[in-house]
């Protein structure tokens, strides 16, 4: 009698369990994509987390375990590892405000949680973003293709919802692009937004447009004022669930993501958004499109600004900030 053939459970690694890492768990669980780890320094709190989703898998109808730990043992042999952890932005604060504090929060999580899955695939949503993945790539030495930012998801959800809401269509029928940083500095590609194939340029003036890029550029800043006491988290989950997804179905999908840059779009040594295939290996390739002279300009500035964080980021550890 042939022994049983074991089956193959993915595991997800999610390091912070605040409002984007539980919602990320609840998100992963839910769409049945694989098993979640939510790890988080305070005690009690993914245990008890991971508790009440494991207790709605019966009424959501999946079977996937959540577990709930604060020791990066617990996380071994992940395939994906969503770093999450590091303090929130307040009213009136900028991304990359986080700076100081977010550095050294991320490059002890990446170290922790490779040494544990050497073999996973990284993405980043802590803010600076684009900063933060820069550090974790260098503190893990992954390969480019397996250490990502989630920004240019986030922010393409965003333009294609203030369109929608403009023009009073489905979203669904929406697409945009959002490249560069994740930022003030972000580069809304108002060529490449459609709706159901029709560009927005022959659906919307100039200046509806630019309003609509305004708003998508502080999109985040405008969550933080209405709430006072947070940032969002529903829609960064979702759009983090959706990268884990393309990942582990390996779906090959056309993302904006925050990757590392040898040469891309005439940058070297950064990371900020661009168009990449997301599939089992992580980061397949890395489209360049057809920018024009300002799109080109706009994104080396984003660039630009990155690069100085990056810097600022290196004294900080350095211990000379």
């Amino acid at each position: 009698m042939s022994s049983p053939i074991p089956c193959y459970l993915p595991r997800v690694t999610i390091v912070g369990a605040g409002r984007v890492g539980s919602t990320l768990a609840q998100r992963i669980a839910e769409k049945n994509l694989a098993d979640v780890v939510l790890l988080d320094i305070v005690e009690g709190m993914p245990q008890g987390l991971a508790l009440d989703l494991m207790e709605a898998r019966g009424i959501e109808i999946h079977n996937r375990q959540i577990i709930g730990t604060n020791n990066y043992a617990d996380t071994a042999g992940s395939e994906i590892v969503v770093i999450t952890a590091g303090l929130p932005r307040k009213p009136g604060m900028s991304r990359d405000d986080l700076l100081k504090t977010n550095a050294k929060i991320v490059v002890e999580a990446a170290k922790n949680a490779i040494a544990h899955s050497p073999n996973a695939i990284f993405i980043i949503v802590t803010n600076p973003l684009d900063v933060m993945t820069y550090l974790a790539w260098q503190a893990t030495g992954l390969s480019r293709s397996r250490i990502m930012g989630m920004a240019g998801v986030l922010d393409s959800a965003r333009f294609e919802t203030f369109i929608a809401l403009e023009l009073g269509v489905l979203p669904a029928d929406v697409k945009a692009m959002v490249l560069g940083s994740h930022g003030d500095l972000m580069v809304p590609l108002s060529r490449y937004a459609t709706v159901n194939g029709i560009p927005i340029t022959e659906l919307l003036d100039a200046a509806t447009i630019e309003r609509l890029i305004e708003r998508t550029r502080n999109g985040g800043a405008e969550i933080v004022e209405l709430m006072q006491t947070g940032g969002a988290f529903f829609a960064p989950a979702s759009a983090t669930s959706v990268m884990v997804e393309s990942i582990l179905l390996n779906q090959s999908r056309l993302l904006p993501i925050a990757a590392y840059l040898q040469g891309e779009y005439g940058l070297e040594d950064v990371v900020i958004g661009v168009p990449c295939r997301l599939g089992c290996g992580g980061i397949e390739s890395i489209l360049e499109l057809n920018l024009s002279d300002s799109e080109r300009e706009a994104l080396q500035t984003s660039a630009q600004s990155v690069r100085r964080n990056i810097e600022r980021s290196q004294e900080i550890l350095a211990g000379k900030l």
